[in-house]
């Protein structure tokens, strides 16, 4: 996802009627650090979500790409450096189809790490927790969300 400069969120702002800026900026005072960002989402990509997902799942990408698979635990530390990013991108949408979509790709990609995370203990249950939470978040989706997914985190398993 690229952030946008203070001045084009500027220009995006002066445009919004006051209703929408104040509840804009309500939102905004529940985050800290990642205001710009949050606010490059709201007013640049809340309304294609899925442009958003790929533009998430690309980024993600340049991560796993960047992994030192020397050893486990440089892998280690950058596996859960990604699992944050993707926390704090889901916070940003508030919507669960988007975190379950995210944590499917994470799971994806983990499988095809080498080499595989399922030879070091670690590695292997942070996978089986992300498949967990999965099935929770799941599990509160419409019907036929859910039937996708499912099929999804099968094929994972």
């Amino acid at each position: 996802m690229k952030i946008e400069s203070i001045v084009t969120i500027k220009k995006e702002l002066k445009d919004l009627p006051k209703e929408d800026l104040l509840e804009l900026c309500l939102r905004l005072g529940k985050f800290k650090k990642e205001n710009k960002a949050l606010l490059t989402y709201l007013l640049f990509e809340a309304h294609d979500e899925d442009g958003y997902v790929d533009s998430v799942k690309s980024s993600l990408d340049e991560l796993f790409e960047g992994i030192n698979t020397d050893s486990y635990f440089y892998m280690k530390k950058t596996i859960r450096k990604i699992l944050r990013q993707i926390r704090v991108y889901s916070r940003y949408s508030n919507k669960k189809s988007t975190e379950v979509e995210l944590l499917l790709y994470f799971c994806e990609q983990l499988n095809e790490l080498r080499p595989s995370i399922h030879r070091n203990k670690t590695l292997s249950n942070l996978y089986e927790r992300q498949i967990l939470a999965l099935k929770k978040k799941i599990s509160v989706l419409h019907e036929d969300l859910q039937y996708d997914y499912n099929l999804q985190l099968e094929a994972l398993q």
